[in-house]
């Protein structure tokens, strides 16, 4: 960049970062002199599941504090700032849509899911469909997770970049090697006692900066809710922004993507499978939601802000759309004092450093239990269990890190992939939570096979390829858009056919075995019932370390 490394900002940088590598390393050590010992023994966990589950310990303290730090990411935060200055608060849908993804999480599935003591998010998934179809849904679940890692890595990379003067590669290894290293050893006690402190600087540290954001002699006061862009089109901007006749379906079909995508990820039910109760569950997921609502609202008066910022003479030139996603650092380095400006960015880290370690470790706890143990090494040790999780951290942080430094639209990836969440795997999460019998393993693999073909073929703007399905309205390539545009709610309209084609083929299949029409190729019906159990049975012991799982096993394949 040409541009001296500003060496005050990088020494309270270290310091923040040695802060909180201490915090987490030496937090598993605390909490398990504190914690519960009545229910880690009632629990009966094995190291492995403990270190993923934190005893199944969790309170109501703990549990809101991880859980909302969890969502409110660099991503979160930046993403929330852009959209406010891009097309309007009224685009800014993550705040409230993801408040409303938490709350309905506890209310439809959180106190269900821990009562049944799960470990993972894919567990009731491999219970219904077997170990090898319920793998399936680790594909769409972990390109999710270490994409959202990566998208946060890459927005602190920058933000470092923009105030330190730090290049992006070496910020980015070295927050993601903070998170990875107290992840490593303390699992989920370290990853939530150190969300605790991470969302009280990101509260703390940008709401100290707003009020010498907004005073800065560069902004309009008192702030305006109509501008004048500063850009060479004059453009008229509406800080509340406005929703297009043609738009709206765009807007519903994100909304509900997002409210209903929002769930089925394992840092979400990591969290709830961890808590004491199910009521502890269920209300700390309601309590989240308020918190990751109230966390957005900073970014948004940033995205207020700089809206109404002369940028030209703050800085010499006007913000490009391009620098919209760099909202919150622009603000942090030229509205406001060098040591507010440090403090603000330590917030920014903490953010993203608080998602990174739970993306991180969900993703490799449902490798380690769902698909290393169930299909790989069933008859693994404790021990081996242990490493293997440890492994695969290392090697997803690895992921996460390289696809941050290397590809350089990862949020555009990140959307796709929730996107794919959406549409794959929580029609299924659904069905096997509150309706089981409605849906069997001729229904999901149709409708997964169908409802992932539709989706492909109805085009990606991120990805730069047109449609061959169109759907109606849709805005084919032209000057303003390079590429086609679905303006129906084509997203949603794959999810509620994924869930009609699964459930249908799912009767019709059930009925023709009935009537002795259909040969049962995948064992869906011809499987004894007692066997089904005696084999569910010895898979919870086997992850629980029980006695006699060799002799159940032999006894079950007799």
């Amino acid at each position: 960049m040409g541009e001296s490394i500003n060496y005050v900002g990088l020494s309270g940088l270290i310091v923040f970062y040695l802060l909180i590598f201490f915090a987490g390393f030496f937090s598993q050590a605390i909490l398990n002199r504190i914690r519960n010992k009545k229910t880690a023994k009632k629990e009966n966990l094995s190291s492995t599941d403990d270190m993923m589950l934190a005893g199944r310990d969790i309170n109501y303290a703990i549990g809101i504090f991880t859980m909302t730090a969890t969502w409110v990411g660099g991503g979160y935060i930046n993403g929330a700032a852009e959209a406010t200055i891009g097309s309007g608060v009224v685009w800014c849908q993550a705040p409230f849509c993801y408040a409303i993804s938490l709350m309905s999480g506890g209310i439809f599935f959180a106190k269900k899911m821990r009562k049944m003591e799960y470990v993972t998010m894919l567990d009731p998934l491999q219970e219904k469909y077997g170990k090898y179809l319920g793998a399936l849904f680790y594909i769409p679940a972990f390109s999710g997770e270490i994409l959202w890692s990566a998208s946060i890595l890459a927005a602190l990379g920058t933000s470092l970049q923009v105030i330190c003067k730090i290049g992006e590669e070496e910020s980015i290894i070295a927050s993601a090697g903070i998170a990875m290293s107290y992840t490593l050893f303390g699992g989920l006690y370290s990853v939530a006692f150190t969300d605790v402190f991470q969302l009280i600087c990101i509260f703390v540290g940008l709401i100290l900066a707003i009020p010498f954001m907004a005073s800065s002699d560069y902004v309009t006061t008192p702030l305006q809710s109509t501008i004048t862009d500063w850009g060479a089109a004059n453009e008229t901007k509406s800080v509340l922004g406005s929703i297009a006749k043609g738009d709206a379906a765009i807007w519903v079909d994100h909304a509900i993507m997002m409210m209903c995508g929002g769930i089925p990820w394992q840092a979400y039910f990591q969290r709830v499978l961890s808590s004491r109760t199910p009521r502890v569950a269920q209300t700390l997921s309601i309590f989240a939601g308020f918190g990751c609502f109230c966390a957005a609202i900073p970014a948004v008066v940033i995205g207020v802000i700089t809206l109404n910022t002369d940028w030209m003479k703050a800085r010499g030139s006007y913000l490009t759309p391009e620098e919209y996603k760099l909202a919150v650092p622009l603000t942090l380095e030229y509205l406001c004092p060098p040591a507010i400006s440090f403090i603000g960015l330590g917030a920014v880290s903490a953010a993203v450093m608080s998602s990174t370690d739970s993306s991180i470790l969900g993703v490799s706890s449902m490798f380690t239990r769902n698909v290393f143990v169930r299909i790989f090494m069933p008859k693994a040790t404790d021990r081996v269990q242990l490493w293997a999780l440890r492994g695969t951290v290392l090697v997803n942080t690895a992921i996460a890190m390289a696809i941050a430094i290397a590809v350089k639209s990862v949020y555009g990836l990140y959307l796709i992939c929730s996107d794919f969440v959406f549409v794959l795997l929580f029609p299924h999460l659904i069905l096997v939570v509150h309706f089981p019998k409605l849906v069997n393993k001729y229904g999901m693999v149709l409708g997964f096979s169908i409802a992932l073909l539709i989706r492909l073929l109805a085009g990606e703007y991120y990805l730069k390829y047109n449609a061959v399905i169109k759907f109606p309205y849709y805005k084919e390539p032209g000057p303003d858009n390079e590429y086609g545009i679905q303006r129906f709610p084509f997203r949603t309209f794959c999810m509620l056919l994924h869930l009609l084609i699964a459930t249908a083929v799912s009767y019709l299949t059930d009925t023709l075995y009935t009537k002795g029409y259909f040969y049962d190729f995948m064992f869906e019906f011809s499987s004894k019932p007692k066997k089904e159990k005696e084999l569910a049975v010895i898979e919870n012991a086997l992850a629980n370390e029980k006695p006699k799982n060799d002799e159940l096993i032999d006894n079950a394949k007799v």
